[in-house]
């Protein structure tokens, strides 16, 4: 599973899920790396959400495969409805009480005109359950987001799908591994991982979690 490369809004404290942002040249180069690294992997398909900066990284990832990208629109964004390229600010002061709500439980609760997390985990995990029945004993890439892999993880594994925001980050370009015993049970062997363009992946910065702002105001 990959997270698309980085965008002009990544560094951004904005919602912006639903709004089709192009990828950076960071973004691209990051992605173009992560291809490098996978060239020698025996992909079978190439999954992606159908947003731009989606079907931007699976193209430049498949290319070395001679892979034809497939579309999937389970796989797309959350939407933040009518906080779509707000920053967090800006919904604080506009809808505090929508903003209140969000920030007790991001599951299921959605802004108007968006999507709880739970609508997007339902919409998303059929799609990957699909998937997995589809290519018994190969290897597949799923390229899609942040908000809906955290997502699917946390079903996946078992966590407090509340908590999805806080407890898992995922940088631009990252990749994880998800190993499937069969439809039903999973393990995850490969978390975040950027080192085909980082050392490390950072720890959680300011992106729209108020926990990982504060902690970071601490540690400054």
């Amino acid at each position: 599973m990959v997270r698309h490369g980085a965008t002009v809004l990544s560094a951004e404290d904005r919602f912006a899920g639903a709004t089709d942002v192009e990828l950076a040249e960071e973004g691209r180069e990051q992605t173009r790396r992560l291809a490098a690294r996978l060239r020698k992997e025996q992909i079978a398909a190439v999954y992606a959400s159908p947003l731009g900066r989606t079907i931007k990284t699976a193209s430049i990832l498949s290319e070395p495969h001679g892979i034809v990208v497939q579309r999937r629109d389970g796989l797309r964004e959350i939407s933040h409805g009518h906080w779509e390229q707000l920053t967090r600010r800006e919904v604080e002061e506009k809808f505090p009480v929508e903003a209140a709500e969000w920030e007790k439980d991001p599951y299921t609760f959605a802004p108007s005109g968006g999507e709880s997390g739970l609508a997007v985990t339902a919409r998303a995990l059929p799609v990957l359950i699909e998937l997995v029945r589809a290519h018994p004993g190969d290897t597949i890439l799923v390229v899609s987001h942040k908000a809906t892999i955290r997502l699917l993880l946390s079903s996946l594994l078992g966590f407090d799908s509340r908590r999805y925001r806080d407890n898992l980050d995922l940088k631009p370009a990252s990749l994880s591994i998800v190993d499937f015993k069969d439809p039903s049970y999973a393990r995850l062997t490969l978390f975040n991982d950027t080192s085909h363009y980082d050392q490390i992946p950072n720890a959680p910065t300011a992106q729209l979690s108020k926990i990982w702002n504060s902690a970071t105001e601490r540690r400054s």
